[in-house]
């Protein structure tokens, strides 16, 4: 069960200032007793009003007693490794709250794109929190999923670059909750948009009200002053509107008005077309030039006055000279992302037919998403990842464009063993399909306790699980990895270095912070061209300043 702490916190607080009031009114009375009654009022008023914003009760969680008495680590499972590319990306299973604390170490400041769809917190599904259903029973459900919400995007912030931006999927249910939850987090100012995705086609005719057709994806930057969205290629159709009818050697153009929606006294004239008409610019108007700028584009035939030269004039505005891309509206519709039936079917051809996922978004929705908030080098996290969608798309995404080279970060709880069996299995599954030039690591979230014990009793576990922490940093793979070698302790680093072979074969070597190599170590380092990197001792460093 969960605990709601922000009640427990409030009444304690009016306890004892009930105990206060007792007391002073049990003592000797003097000038200064009606002062001191007046300001408990005052307290006891602010304790029990309103505020303005989102209002809700703060809860503890399961795992929050786990991670007050254990350190999160991570453990590979070695037999789901996908090794066809020397860049990582990765899986993790468990807690996403555990899970976003070991990326803090990780990642901070390095995410460029988050993308998450989490729990509706619908009345028809509810959402599990603390291992518990929350459904339309629960008197505490908005409370519960607030808070559960605010923790995890809060360490979502820090996560993201300083020109990041995250994308939250989420239907009517939750959206003003969640609009005001962000614009605290991330800030009002940095909100960017609410994007509303046409999630079905087909109305529902049994619908009590209205047919339910979208969703909403709340955008937000890290700082909106630094984050620009990528423009949207260009479409086919979009071209087609650009002929060549003059055969003009510049290449396809369309005509565009003339003339002005302000009047301008310098843009006030006649202008003669080649069938000999006068024209003069529409009522209230005038031309969008002055007439000498006029005469010099007609000179580079950039005016178009019809092939019967007796048209209104019309300025040609060239295929080759206009923006290469549009910018992103804030409606999607099925057509152009996808819907969610699309995302059904793509999930059933991968499991040949099986319905093993409700609702999940299709590929196209997070190929939108990737193409206009990310840079081809980005990490992209989602720690929601539900049936790997996110990870899909980016490994599609990278095949499609050449110079992208995106990595995605997935990480999920393993409820019903979502995690092995479709997150991983879809990824393993598409990669061997369609031929991806791709990686996977699949990582565990474990816990080393701490409780009652002083760092030193548990700093060696700790360090067991360091290499973990060194791939999913770097994005690389240290098992088996002649080219790239760690090293933790004094012995380790001797043995290392007895091997000649190492040696000769490294390129880059990770060494334990608290590591002192001697001048005759370093000189080989040197003379073999290994880059020594060592390790952060921020990793674990916070447990020992408990």
């Amino acid at each position: 069960m969960s605990t709601n702490t922000s009640k427990q916190k409030r009444e304690d607080l009016l306890n004892k200032i009930n105990h206060i009031r007792n007391f002073i009114s049990k003592s000797t009375q003097d000038s200064n007793t009606d002062e001191l009654f007046t300001y408990l009022n005052d307290l006891e008023k602010e304790l029990t009003n309103k505020k303005f914003g989102l209002v809700f009760e703060e809860h503890s969680e399961l795992i929050d007693k786990i991670l007050a008495a254990h350190s999160p680590v991570l453990v590979e499972d070695k037999d789901l490794l996908i090794n066809n590319n020397p860049q990582m990306n990765f899986l993790i299973e468990g807690d996403n709250l555990a899970s976003l604390k070991l990326l803090l170490k990780t990642h901070k400041e390095k995410v460029d794109l988050v993308y998450i769809d989490p729990p509706y917190n619908t009345l028809k599904e509810g959402f599990t929190y603390s291992d518990t259903l929350v459904d339309k029973n629960d008197t505490y459900r908005h409370s519960k999923w607030s808070s559960f919400m605010y923790r995890r995007l809060e360490i979502a912030r820090k996560l993201l670059s300083s020109q990041g931006a995250i994308f939250i999927s989420i239907d009517d249910n939750e959206v003003a909750a969640l609009r005001l939850l962000c614009d605290e987090i991330f800030g009002y100012q940095n909100f960017i948009a609410n994007i509303v995705w046409e999630k079905k086609y087909s109305p529902q005719n049994d619908a009590k009200w209205l047919s339910d057709s979208h969703d909403h994806i709340l955008v937000y930057a890290k700082n909106k002053e630094k984050w620009r969205p990528n423009l949207l290629k260009r479409t086919a159709e979009m071209d087609k509107r650009y002929k060549n009818p003059d055969n003009d050697p510049r290449g396809p153009w369309k005509a565009a008005d003339f003339s002005a929606k302000t009047y301008s006294p310098t843009g006030d004239y006649l202008i003669t077309t080649p069938s000999g008409r006068i024209v003069s610019p529409p009522s209230s108007r005038s031309w969008i030039t002055n007439e000498q700028r006029f005469k010099d584009l007609v000179a580079d035939n950039r005016i178009w006055f019809g092939k019967n030269g007796n048209n209104v004039p019309a300025q040609k505005k060239f295929l080759s000279e206009v923006q290469q891309g549009s910018v992103s509206k804030t409606i999607w519709f099925r057509t152009e992302v996808g819907d969610n039936q699309v995302g059904v079917q793509e999930l059933k051809k991968i499991f040949e037919g099986k319905g093993v996922f409700t609702n999940p978004k299709p590929v196209s929705l997070l190929e939108r998403i990737i193409e206009i908030a990310s840079q081809p080098t980005s990490c992209i996290l989602d720690f929601f990842a539900g049936s790997g969608t996110t990870g899909h798309a980016v490994l599609k995404y990278n095949q499609e464009h050449k110079d992208s080279n995106r990595s995605f970060i997935l990480c999920t709880n393993n409820e019903n063993n979502i995690c092995k069996e479709i997150t991983y299995e879809r990824i393993k599954r598409v990669i061997c399909k369609e031929e991806f030039y791709a990686s996977l690591k699949y990582y565990k979230v474990d816990y080393i306790p701490t409780s009652e014990r002083l760092y030193y009793e548990y700093a060696d576990e700790l360090l067991l699980h360091t290499r973990e922490l060194v791939e999913l940093e770097n994005g690389i793979n240290l098992i088996n990895n002649s080219e790239i070698g760690i090293v933790l302790t004094e012995e380790e680093l001797q043995l290392y270095i007895k091997n000649t072979n190492n040696l000769s074969k490294c390129r880059r070597l990770y060494m334990g912070h608290n590591l002192l190599p001697t001048a005759e170590q370093e000189s080989l380092f040197k003379e073999n061209n290994i880059e020594v990197n060592i390790v952060p001792d921020y990793y674990y460093r916070d447990l020992q300043e408990r």
